[in-house]
């Protein structure tokens, strides 16, 4: 027994360590907010979302130009907080929608520490916010999620009665992208946040617009082509060019016209 002692405090520090290496490379918040929509001349309002589980979320609503119009729920990539977001809130404001911007657990001014569950009631948290709070119907609502966010939009697009769904450097899976990245790890032992869109695009039932870049060096393009391949019509698939951070901007004219297309089809 006294032999066997020493075995389990090493497996026990091994799978500690595989935790804590996972977490780390999945999620890097940054508590420190930069700027808010009022940098970009926007009118909007600070709230509080309260999650299912009792977590304070910050976030930041802009409301749409006309009444009725849709809608944005955005939902942000694995890094800094919705204070970097700031130049796509802006974007969208000027093609006349509005726009919810809230941050996971962990990441800003929001209260509790990120994990695969905890984004997805987040993500629901300001979903029922907007139907609670601003009274916006389901079908003024279009989830938005870019990189990680993007698993935590089509949850939330799978779960709940949304206008469409936009994806944005999309993966199939954390556990695809780990292989890319960690090639020589065993990363199927590895992962246990596992953001499965391959799964999980068969059961969308709303309007999707996949948007991925050919030079996307974080998440391959072939990746946006299979989730767009396994999704149910009506799909429109939007070819970008630039980097995984910046594609939007680098090509801002063909983003503009690509997301303002979709989202007047989602009548």
């Amino acid at each position: 027994m006294i032999a066997v002692l020493p075995w389990i405090f090493i497996l026990a520090l091994l799978y500690l360590g595989v935790r804590w290496f996972e977490k780390a490379n999945l999620y890097f918040p940054e508590k420190q907010l930069y700027g808010s929509p009022a940098d970009y001349g926007l009118a909007y309002e600070e709230v509080r979302l309260p999650t299912a589980d009792g977590i304070q979320l910050g976030a930041w609503y802009v409301p749409p130009a006309a009444p009725g119009a849709k809608v944005l729920i955005l939902s942000h990539g694995n890094g800094g907080n919705r204070g970097y977001r700031l130049p796509k809130i802006a974007l969208f404001k000027s093609l006349g929608y509005g726009v919810l911007s809230y941050d996971y657990r962990g990441y800003g001014d929001s209260a509790g520490s990120p994990s695969e569950k905890g984004t997805y009631l987040d993500a629901q948290a300001a979903y029922d916010w907007l139907s609670r709070e601003k009274k916006i119907a389901p079908e003024a609502i279009v989830s938005f999620g870019e990189s990680l966010g993007s698993a935590v939009a089509l949850d939330l697009a799978v779960k709940r009665h949304v206008a469409g769904l936009i994806l944005e450097s999309a993966f199939t899976s954390t556990e695809d992208v780990g292989r890319v990245h960690f090639p020589f790890l065993p990363v199927r032992l590895m992962v246990s946040f596992r953001y499965d869109n391959r799964a999980k695009i068969k059961s969308l039932r709303a309007p999707l617009l996949v948007v991925h870049s050919p030079s996307d060096e974080i998440v391959p393009f072939r990746m946006g082509r299979e989730l767009f391949s396994l999704a149910h019509e009506p799909k429109t698939f939007l070819e970008i060019s630039g980097t995984h951070n910046d594609g939007y901007q680098m090509s801002e004219r063909t983003y503009r016209a690509g997301v303002g297309k979709f989202m007047e089809t989602l009548r």
